[in-house]
Parts: structure tokens; C-alpha cells; sequence
């Protein structure tokens, strides 16, 4: 081998080198990712409020990796000295951007478009406390509450709940709807029926969100709130009441 063959080895040696050390952290924890989770769709890497940790986003997970690409730590970052959850901000943003990308077209929406607080409702026509959430419908518009709803019967496909929902968005315009996502909530039988509808997507995103039943109320802000909360409460909430 030539010396000229040498030296350029050499260089070509000290330039992977550089662009090795060069990578940025992103690309690294791209990468390093990348071969243990083949296909694994990153929505972005950025810096956490932590030095040398970087936040992950892969849909609504977020996970903390060093700049390196080496270590994975799994959990929340919780600032002990003011008691802040720096991780939620990062999960409800991500969970209102998936929810709000749904577009309203494909929900049953109660309540002006004028209201004070509008909060979207994961919700199965068979769950006793959904049923209770809807016999209040006009204690929470009262309060200034819009409720969007998304289906999600927890039995799945070929249930009851499945069915009657499909039945809801299939009655007919948006007033057709409500007035049969009443009837059902009330426990009363309406006309099955099936057309196109976005159940299938409603139980997906449910899924995607983790969603361990219903209801599920996600707040304008992207909060989740496991559960029912009786109207004066979630007001109070949503307020920014001290204790709520």
C-alpha cells in the first residue's frame, strides 16, 4: 500500500471519527433506538429540564434517554422543591393534540360553542357512572361545561355497548344523535342501525391514551381525569380552584 492509500485511510479514519463525535444528541438517541426497536416512530427528541437527559415522544409516551443513546430511564420528573410534575405538560399536550386532531365532525357534542370549558368524555353507553355523567347534562352546561363525547365500549366489538353506539352515530344528524345518545344513556332501546362511523378510531385512540375505563374526561388543557366528577366540582377544576 502506497503511503498516499495510508494517509488517505487516515483521513477518512479521523472523519468518521469527527462526524461520530459531531452527531447531535438527537440523532444518537435516534439511532440507538432504532436497533433495539426496529421501525420505532419517534415524534421528537428534545432537551428535558434535566442536564443530559433528552425527552422522547413516541405518540403519547414519553421516556427520558441520555445524550449518549446508552441509558433509558422509564418514569416522571418531579422538581422537589416546588413539587411540579415537569412530565405531565409534555403528556397533555400530546394527549390533546391526538384528541383534537380527531375534529369535532366525529364526535356528539353537547353544549354551545360559546362555553366556558369544553372537555372531551371517553364514554360506554352500558357504564352506570357514564350514565350518571349524562343525567346531569344540564347541570354541567349550567356551569359553563361543553362535552364532547368519544365512544369507547370497554366490551369491544360485538357487544352491546359496541352496538349501541354505532346505533347513536348512525341515527341521523347531530340533533338525532344527541337525542338517541340520551335515550340510551337513559337505558331505553333505540332503532339499531349501522353506517360508516368512527367507533373503530374512538376505541383505538382510547387505547393509545391508556384508557383503563370509563369515563375518562380529558380537560382543554390535555389532563386526563379517570372517572365521574359531579358538575360543581369539575367547574371548580377547570377553574383553577386551589384543592379542586
Amino acid at each position: 500500500m502506497t503511503k498516499a492509500s495510508v494517509s488517505a485511510l487516515a483521513l477518512a479514519a479521523l472523519m468518521l471519527a469527527a462526524q461520530s463525535a459531531w452527531a447531535s444528541p438527537e440523532k444518537t438517541i435516534r439511532d440507538a433506538l432504532g436497533k433495539i426497536v426496529p421501525g420505532i416512530e419517534i415524534d421528537s427528541v428534545t432537551a428535558s429540564p434535566v442536564q443530559g437527559l433528552y425527552e422522547v415522544m413516541v405518540g403519547t409516551q414519553l421516556m427520558y434517554v441520555t445524550a449518549d443513546g446508552r441509558h433509558f430511564v422509564d418514569g416522571r420528573i418531579v422538581d422537589l422543591k416546588t413539587r411540579e410534575d415537569l412530565t405531565e405538560p409534555r403528556l397533555a399536550g400530546a394527549r390533546k393534540g391526538l384528541v383534537d386532531g380527531v375534529g369535532e365532525s366525529q364526535m356528539v357534542v353537547f353544549g354551545p360553542d360559546d362555553a366556558k370549558h369544553t372537555v372531551t368524555v371517553f364514554t360506554d353507553i352500558e357504564c352506570g357512572y357514564c350514565r350518571k355523567l349524562h343525567g346531569q347534562m344540564d347541570e354541567y352546561l349550567k356551569e359553563g361545561i361543553r362535552v364532547r363525547y368519544l365512544f369507547y365500549p370497554r366490551a369491544g366489538q360485538g357487544s352491546p355497548a359496541y352496538t349501541e353506539a354505532v346505533s347513536v352515530w348512525c341515527a341521523g344528524d347531530a340533533a338525532a344523535q344527541r337525542s338517541a345518545m340520551t335515550e340510551a344513556k337513559a337505558g331505553k332501546p333505540i332503532p339499531e342501525k349501522t353506517c360508516e362511523n368512527p367507533v373503530d378510531a374512538h376505541m383505538a385512540l382510547g387505547t393509545e391514551l391508556g384508557l383503563r375505563g370509563t369515563p375518562a374526561i380529558l380537560t382543554e388543557t390535555g389532563e386526563m381525569i379517570p372517572g365521574y366528577v359531579e358538575p360543581k366540582r369539575l367547574a371548580a377544576r377547570l377553574n383553577g380552584a386551589p384543592g379542586s
